[in-house]
């Protein structure tokens, strides 16, 4: 009786949180001048505010039956064998290079003064994880207008130090793979592929994330799918999955899930260092690590979420050609974006390249827009050597990085997100040919 009255009252909750969503999210329709057109955002239903309520009725606070349901949905759709749920896309990219410089790598582990190669723009925490390992950030230049890793430069960044590539799909839009994974192959290197911002992007009609020894994701509200917070590391590999898995859960050695009591069959046995034998495994740390765990609440929004992500990818795609088309008509002013030859992106935003003669500048196209509540940004952190936090560290640069501080000085993107419908896409269209008209206007 008491199970099936607490049954009852969880049903009539259920059943509140859906009214409560119709009553409150839905049918919220955008009106030009009054809302604000947003590079990204969350879009969701009643589905993720019932699945965030049951996960916390549950009261399972940690990762639970959701986390394990979504690591294995997760896994079948980007076609990979392992999927190791984190607290940000930040922590992901952390764990991913971290977990090569395990002593379990032998030969091929990472050690300080090894090279890693990247690109000068990009987030940061695709680049600083280089550095809290004491490696040596190698930045390229990028090809305009694919924002991705100029592979011409590839051999000339090679050095016998190299030993590791970490690039990010930008925008969405995939790097060259087959150039990357030939340069790769030929002298042994690892690459990680950063696809925070390219969930669903395809390479030779094959997924991101799949041609490297490992791959990470966000769940950020901007990105693909959003748990709010969240990220995910992907691998084919059950040592590097291990190795990841470890260091997620403060370093430990057991591989049992919160709540199992022995299921790694090693509870009190086994030799561990000079501790004496037979020391309980659930306290036996073989790496130094943290804790980057997510709790259940967050991947139950991240299910039904899941459930969205085709929709999402088409839309995405949409709106990008939808933008596209529509500011063939502005080439005179802006460089248009181009996906990689043989990719298929998901597109995370819409960059534009402000020309040189374009009779305006990047500060006062984006200014003008955030007046007019159109939100912009910047290509992340532009050259990432003249940010603040960069002054000491040591790196090594292939050429003079001129694309790189171009797409600094020019180069800003426009959202693309589901959120977005034709009406929001028309105002941002609409604004910016005023303000070249007014711009036309001023100079005559």
């Amino acid at each position: 009786m008491k199970d099936e009255k607490a049954r009852n009252i969880r049903n009539k909750i259920i059943a509140l949180v859906r009214e409560y969503y119709r009553e409150t999210f839905q049918n919220n329709q955008f009106e030009p001048g009054k809302d604000v057109v947003q590079y990204g955002g969350r879009v969701f239903d009643d589905e993720e505010i019932v699945n965030l309520v049951e996960s916390s009725l549950d009261f399972w606070l940690t990762a639970g039956r959701f986390a394990s349901e979504f690591e294995k949905r997760f896994s079948e759709f980007c076609n990979v064998a392992h999927v190791s749920l984190v607290n940000s896309g930040s922590s992901a990219n952390l764990l991913a290079l971290t977990s090569l410089t395990a002593p379990e790598m032998a030969e091929r582990r990472l050690k300080p003064g090894d090279e890693v190669i990247t690109v000068a723009v990009g987030f940061p925490t695709t680049i600083t994880p280089i550095i809290q390992n004491n490696l040596v950030p190698v930045f390229t230049d990028i090809h305009i207008p694919t924002y991705n890793i100029d592979v011409n430069q590839l051999e000339e960044a090679y050095s016998e130090k190299t030993r590791a590539l970490m690039l990010a799909h930008t925008l969405g839009n995939p790097f060259d793979l087959d150039s990357v994974n030939r340069f790769v192959k030929k002298y042994g290197l690892w690459l990680v592929e950063d696809c925070c911002d390219a969930l669903g992007s395809t390479y030779n009609e094959r997924k991101v994330g799949t041609f490297g020894d490992i791959a990470t994701v966000s769940f950020y509200p901007a990105h693909h799918i959003t748990m709010g917070e969240g990220g995910a590391v992907l691998t084919n590999s059950p040592l590097i999955n291990r190795l990841v898995r470890s260091l997620r859960d403060w370093g430990r050695d057991c591989w049992c899930e919160p709540g199992k009591e022995n299921s790694c069959g090693r509870r009190y046995q086994g030799q561990y260092g000079t501790l004496p034998s037979g020391y309980d495994h659930k306290y036996v740390y073989s790496h130094l690590g943290y804790n980057m765990k997510i709790t259940d609440m967050q991947a139950a929004v991240g299910l039904a979420q899941l459930k969205k992500l085709p929709s999402f990818i088409e839309k995405r795609k949409a709106n990008f050609n939808y933008l596209y088309n529509n500011f063939k008509y502005f080439q005179q002013y802006f460089i248009l974006p181009e996906a990689t030859p043989g990719s298929d992106p998901s597109w995370f935003g819409f960059p534009l390249a402000v020309r040189s003669d374009a009779g305006f500048t990047r500060h006062e196209l984006i200014t003008f827009l955030d007046q007019n509540k159109i939100a912009t940004r910047l290509l992340f952190a532009g050259n990432i050597t003249r940010q603040p936090a960069f002054d000491s560290v040591k790196y090594r640069a292939v050429g003079s990085l001129s694309n790189t501080d171009f797409a600094m000085e020019r180069v800003f993107w426009l959202g693309v997100y589901p959120g977005l419908n034709n009406n929001a896409l028309d105002y941002v269209i609409y604004k910016i040919e005023d303000f070249i008209k007014n711009v036309k206007r001023s100079k005559k």
